[in-house]
């Protein structure tokens, strides 16, 4: 069997360099790659483009590379919870490229599944169509949209064996899946680690074929964005 257990978030980020194009899973908060994040972090690698659904908060997740103006691109369908995020995109400092979220996620799977691109009806007659080839099907059109070529994919799990296979839990199982087949590497990091076989086949989401770098992640914050709670009654 092929090694693929590495002994932290800092061997598993061996080979990033700048300039790289980064698939970070997670929705929000969840499911996010958290350990990893914090590598890259420390690692210094600038001019990153990061595909991620969003960019966290301003303290946490992908919020911490903007802090250090590590990334110059950021792919992603959503904005909200990030002043920071905001704020660099409106200076112009941050180019920031918006998709719908399920262009996103098909973009994602195209690129594990050997499709160079697709046509969608998502997005036609506004800015996202702009410069796209439109063709229609069925009386409805529809604009090409390619996969996308990610040098690394980060993704987090609940739980992983050490042939890389992986189960997410709950809505921890959003983009994780999606990008986990895309990379050209895929790490992930897992909330625990069993050896091989252990694992039913039945409950696996992602087959280890996928995954080239595993390990157990540490200090897992699982930080809620927004809590709302009721007023206690009189």
């Amino acid at each position: 069997m092929i090694k693929k257990v590495v002994a932290g978030a800092k061997e598993a980020i061996d080979g990033i360099k700048d300039n790289m194009t980064l698939m970070l899973g997670g929705f929000g908060l969840s499911g996010i790659p958290e350990n990893s994040i914090n590598a890259l972090r420390e690692s210094g690698a600038t001019n990153l483009t990061c595909i991620s659904n969003n960019a966290g908060v301003d303290d946490f997740g992908l919020g911490l590379l903007l802090q250090t103006r590590q990334i110059k691109k950021m792919i992603s369908s959503y904005v909200g919870e990030n002043d920071l995020f905001e704020k660099q995109m409106l200076s112009g400092e941050l180019e920031v490229e918006l998709i719908p979220q399920g262009t996103l996620a098909e973009r994602c799977r195209a690129a594990g599944a050997g499709i160079p691109a697709f046509f969608t009806p998502a997005g036609y007659g506004t800015e996202v169509a702009l410069g796209k080839e439109v063709r229609w099907f069925n009386g409805k059109p529809h604009i090409l949209e390619h996969a996308f070529e990610a040098d690394f994919a980060f993704v987090k799990a609940w739980k992983g064996d050490e042939a890389g296979n992986l189960i997410f839990k709950g809505t921890s199982r959003n983009f994780n899946p999606l990008m986990a087949m895309g990379g050209k590497i895929t790490v992930a990091e897992v909330e625990e680690l069993v050896p091989a076989g252990e694992l039913d086949p039945n409950e696996i989401h992602t087959p280890g074929i996928f995954v080239q770098r595993i390990y157990q992640g540490e200090k897992f914050e699982k930080r809620i964005e927004q809590r709302t709670v009721r007023q206690k009654a009189v």
